[in-house]
Formats: structure tokens, C-alpha cells, sequence
């Protein structure tokens, strides 16, 4: 086979090297766009990951020490009656974005052990009310200053004027629900889910609705008696007034009245609104 001779082109060489070796000016400006790019946006992430960090919370938004009841008792029940209209107000009340029970997680564990007690008996846990924003506090107290409005009275208070409900302090301007660890409750019979019968419905405004109101029939009186003694034993008082009505004993916020809303997201995924 004959030798074949090869050539080497050394300018061409030389120009490929130099343009494999090298980059162009204008690559090295957007190269450089880009890192500057990056720097700032790292930047800003950390400020503002410091910022939100440092940043207060109004107290009374700070839900950090609250619970879903449902994910603490999973069997009990929820009627929430102030997502609903069917309350004394006849209205959706503001903040109750969800028919959620929300309580601390004080409240809930102790509701917890009140719950284990009543299922050994056949019942189970309702409720009507627990944690109450301020702002639906503030709603009772617009619905208030409307005279004209009693479509609800014959369900609610029907032997009381919107004036006496006030003055009987049956609603007030502040709320111990809004401190996270009072709630309002029924029973129902695990048999057939019907209620247990209290001789009232909840938030009937008069004696009639007082825990040792005497117009009520034994079996009534002795279901009341029996509500308030398990949530006592487990924890917590009980409000004479009111037969459904209870309170944690050594609340965690007992100067605190909460205004966030009733919204089971804040709680999940932590965004405060």
C-alpha cells in the first residue's frame, strides 16, 4: 500500500484550539447575568426567611397552640351551629369559614378522656360550639343593635326580649370561647346517633336551660347530671347556666381572645390569615 502523506494545516489548527479554548465575550456576560441572577434571588429568599421569622404575630392570632378536634378524637361529632344559620342570630357568623371544632391542645386531650369515658356508657360527644373568634363576638354584637330583628326569638328566647338577653349576660362583648378551651356540647346515644334528651336545645336563654333547673323530668335532670360529672372528672367547669357549657380548668390563654378564623388549613399547612 503506498504511504499516504498527511498535512497538517497549522493555521486552521490554531483556530480551532483558540475557539475551544476560549469564550466568547458574549457568553461571559450572560454567564455572568446569570450568577448575579442567582445571587439576588438567594438574597431575597434570605430576607425574607429572616424577616418572617422575626416578625410578631399578634397574639391573638397565633393559632400555633390549637387543634383540629376531629384529629384528636376521631369518632366525636361536630354540629357546628354558628357555620349554620339555625342560632339564635339566624345568620352564618363571621369567622366560621369551616364547620370545624378547633380547641387548644390542652382542651382537646382532656375532651379526649371525657370521650373514652362516655363511649364505656354507649354515648358519644357532640358539639355545638368551641373555639369562637372574636369577630363572631363582634357579629353577635351588630345583631344586637338591630331591634327589628327576633326571627329567631321563639326558638332561642322566647320569653326574653333582645335587651334581656343582653342584660342577662347571655351574650357579652367577650367570650370564653374565644380563649381556645371552653366548648359546648350534647350527647348522643351509639346505638342509633339520636340526641340525648336535656329538657333544652343549646342556647336557649332562660332558667330552663340552668344545669338544677328543677322544671325539667328526672330522666333530664340525671342526663344533665351525668354530662356535668364525667367533664368535671376530666377536667373541667362547668357554667350553672348553661348545662352545655364547659371550660378547661387552668386554661393555657386565660387572658387571650383569639380572632382567627375557624379554618382547618391555617392549622394544617400554617398559613396565617
Amino acid at each position: 500500500m503506498a504511504d499516504i502523506e498527511y498535512q497538517l494545516d497549522t493555521d486552521n489548527n490554531n483556530y480551532a484550539s483558540s475557539k475551544v479554548g476560549c469564550i466568547s465575550p458574549r457568553s461571559k456576560i450572560i454567564l455572568a447575568a446569570s450568577i448575579i441572577s442567582i445571587f439576588v434571588i438567594a438574597l431575597i429568599v434570605i430576607i425574607l426567611v429572616v424577616t418572617l421569622n422575626n416578625s410578631s404575630v399578634e397574639p391573638n392570632m397565633d393559632y400555633s397552640g390549637f387543634v383540629i378536634v376531629n384529629d384528636v378524637i376521631p369518632d366525636i361529632v361536630t354540629e357546628m351551629r354558628y357555620y349554620s344559620t339555625f342560632n339564635f342570630v339566624g345568620a352564618h357568623i363571621d369567622g366560621y369559614e369551616e364547620p370545624v371544632a378547633l380547641l387548644t391542645k390542652e382542651a382537646a386531650e382532656k375532651l379526649k378522656k371525657a370521650s373514652d369515658e362516655f363511649d364505656k356508657l354507649e354515648y358519644r360527644i357532640k358539639i355545638w360550639d368551641s373555639y369562637r373568634p372574636q369577630r363572631a363576638v363582634d357579629h353577635f354584637m351588630r345583631w344586637g343593635k338591630n331591634e327589628s330583628d327576633d326571627k329567631m326569638k321563639k326558638y332561642f328566647y322566647p320569653d326574653l326580649t333582645k335587651k334581656e338577653v343582653f342584660e342577662g349576660g347571655y351574650v357579652a362583648t367577650q367570650s370564653g370561647h374565644s380563649r381556645g378551651s371552653t366548648l359546648d356540647i350534647t350527647l348522643l346515644h351509639k346505638i342509633n346517633g339520636t340526641d340525648v334528651d336535656f329538657g333544652s336545645g343549646f342556647d336557649y336563654f332562660g332558667e330552663l336551660a340552668h344545669f338544677d333547673y328543677t322544671g325539667v323530668t328526672e330522666e333530664q335532670l340525671n342526663n344533665r347530671k351525668l354530662l356535668n360529672k364525667i367533664m368535671v372528672e376530666s377536667g373541667f367547669e362547668a357554667l350553672p347556666e348553661e348545662w352545655w357549657h364547659f371550660t378547661l380548668k387552668n386554661e393555657p390563654y386565660p387572658k387571650t381572645y383569639f380572632n382567627f378564623p375557624v379554618n382547618s388549613t391555617l392549622l394544617r399547612i400554617g398559613i396565617k390569615k
